[in-house]
């Protein structure tokens, strides 16, 4: 891999994105929807932080700066709700729905994963290869080692926030919901648009008209994501 060659200077570090994320966590109650994404997002974040220290990055520069400009796309997006505008499309579900008494967490924690890696992780890709002068095959390694965390984290995620064996039946709606999405999936459709949005970059127009139907379509997504369900 041919690593970027700038060092990243105009986001904060991973502590300062972790700091808001816990301060943002305290400020609102467990059961909230945001919330509960939140707690999924904090502990990706605490793992990738703990892996860049570890060195276990090829570039850590790299690591660093889509970690911090991934992130950054969320707590923006929660920011412009919390001001009362309007959010990206892929995060409108999630903050329409966060406190529907019908929504379970684990739809909450899916919905938001759903938002972030749909939509948010390929213009991160590309927001980091802006910064550090960089194409996106030099931030694949950065890219994959991220996506193995979130794997892991959503295979955790289900376990801590399934229902029992036995209230969880082959035939109940949750089964159904769960099924219809894959984070492999997600991720390996989040780097083919990376991917697009680099190579149109010289074409603002169609890169903007690719964006937009990207984020109404993940939006659109999320909207199944967080159908109410019977209790």
């Amino acid at each position: 891999m041919a690593h970027c060659e700038h060092v990243l200077t105009a986001a904060g570090p991973v502590d300062t994105v972790l700091a808001r994320m816990r301060s943002l966590g305290a400020a609102l109650p467990a059961g909230d929807g945001v919330a509960v994404f939140n707690r999924v997002y904090l502990a990706v974040t605490e793992a990738v932080d703990r892996h860049i220290d570890a060195g276990r990055f090829p570039d850590a520069r790299a690591a660093t700066a889509l970690d911090v400009r991934f992130a950054e796309r969320y707590l923006d997006a929660v920011g412009t709700a919390a001001a009362g505008r309007r959010p990206p499309a892929c995060w409108r579900p999630l903050f329409q729905f966060r406190r529907h008494p019908g929504v379970r967490p684990l739809q909450f924690a899916l919905a938001g994963v759903n938002a972030h890696i749909g939509h948010d992780l390929a213009l991160a890709v590309v927001d980091t290869c802006r910064a550090l002068g960089c194409e996106p095959v030099d931030l694949e390694d950065e890219f994959d080692r991220v996506g193995d965390l979130l794997v892991a984290l959503e295979e955790r995620v289900r376990e801590d926030l399934m229902p029992g064996p036995d209230l969880l039946q082959i035939a109940d709606p949750l089964t159904h919901l769960l099924a219809s999405w894959s984070l492999e999936r997600a991720r390996d459709a989040a780097w083919a648009a990376a991917r697009a949005l680099w190579a149109l970059r010289g074409l603002p127009d169609v890169a903007g008209a690719f964006t937009e139907r990207l984020d109404a379509a993940v939006g659109f997504a999320g909207r199944m994501l967080l159908t109410p369900l019977p209790r």
